[in-house]
């Protein structure tokens, strides 16, 4: 049975990391010791082991204790006796890229499908989507693929921003980005904004924290989803 968190961020403004997230996450992981990390999305560039030690820092708060990915010989065993997983954000491109070179996607999809806990934030949660093609990163290196986990029947834009009235910036909007997307992609785009997150239990999807999210469908308006939403409409 599928247990998942799909966090829009890692961070809210002026919080330490995670922080908003624990007491979710230490029901959510109530059951593991440890908890296997992939840190391969490598935020401002850091390194893996910096990363580790960060995320590390936060879970030590509610006892649990993070083993990187990348001080195991064998990946892909390293999942499969994973107690739990948390795949950082950062850069998606670079995250699926070392996903794809290590062999591991479909091995982390069967993972987390047949019931390892999972915890995705930004990067870590575009992937659960069908495609990494919503992402909001730049392409600073190409996977072989866009295709990503597919643990949900859409796609995600975490760190979705509306439009401010009265702003002089003139690039695009999150909604025009979609909008481009759905010019030649037909599946839905969900627009999670920063605090909120979506707690997949088995077959039940529901949008979890403070804020709405916003639903894009292919020659459709968006729409808003309140929170405490079933998601389970969006096919």
């Amino acid at each position: 049975m599928k247990n998942i968190i799909i966090a829009s961020t890692s961070t809210r403004y002026g919080e330490d990391y995670l922080e908003y997230l624990l007491p979710e996450l230490a029901t959510h992981f109530e059951h593991c010791k440890t908890i296997l990390f992939i840190p391969f999305a490598r935020p401002a560039g850091i390194s893996h082991e910096e990363y580790t030690a960060r995320v590390a820092l936060a879970f030590a708060k509610i006892n649990k204790k993070v083993k990187g990915i990348h001080e195991f010989e064998d990946l892909a065993m390293a999942i499969k006796k994973a107690e739990a997983i948390f795949t950082g954000g950062g850069n998606t491109f670079l995250l699926v890229s070392q996903l794809y070179q290590n062999n591991i996607l479909t091995v982390l999809a069967d993972a987390v499908t047949n019931g390892t806990p999972y915890l995705g934030t930004s990067a870590g949660s575009n992937i659960c989507g069908l495609t990494m093609q919503t992402t909001n990163d730049m392409p600073i290196i190409y996977p072989p693929s866009f295709k990503t986990l597919g643990l949900v029947p859409f796609n995600l834009n975490p760190h979705y921003l509306d439009a401010i009235p009265g702003l002089e910036h003139m690039g695009e909007t999150r909604e025009t980005r979609i909008k481009e997307f759905h010019a030649f992609n037909t599946f839905p785009v969900l627009g999670l904004r920063e605090g909120s997150w979506i707690a997949v239990k088995g077959d039940q999807m529901t949008l979890k924290g403070n804020l709405s999210a916003r639903l894009f469908r292919q020659g459709q308006n968006p729409t808003e989803i309140e929170t405490g939403t079933n998601l389970n409409f969006i096919k």
